[in-house]
């Protein structure tokens, strides 16, 4: 996609505040955080949303959930954070490039939204 933000920060055309990087994902931080510690991991591979993943996906989805469980104890926030990936407009996707978000650092309560 050459007209995709994610696919931008990946290639580093477009800046963003980094946290890690692999052969598979980033994570860099989300610019609207809503928790003190509020990351997005994203893949490498660009997919537009989760229901477009497909079984061959199945690997890069659990090593993304991987990332974010290290990530999390790298940010000492392992006894407690969220993940969320969001699917489709209605659901609050504004970046068309499956990302999770890593929400911790503070008392998160339910509903959600």
């Amino acid at each position: 996609m050459t007209d995709c933000l994610f696919c931008k920060i990946i290639k580093k055309e477009i800046p963003a505040k980094f946290e890690f990087e692999d052969e598979l994902v980033v994570a860099i931080q989300d610019i609207h955080p809503q928790a003190p510690n509020h990351l997005l991991i994203i893949p490498k591979r660009h997919i537009e949303r989760i229901s477009d993943a497909a079984e061959g996906d199945a690997e890069l989805l659990g090593q993304i959930i991987l990332r974010a469980k290290d990530i999390a104890k790298q940010k000492k926030i392992s006894d407690g954070f969220r993940l969320i990936f969001n699917n489709g407009e209605l659901a609050g996707q504004s970046v068309f490039h499956i990302h999770l978000h890593l929400l911790g650092g503070r008392r998160m309560s339910w509903p959600p939204g």
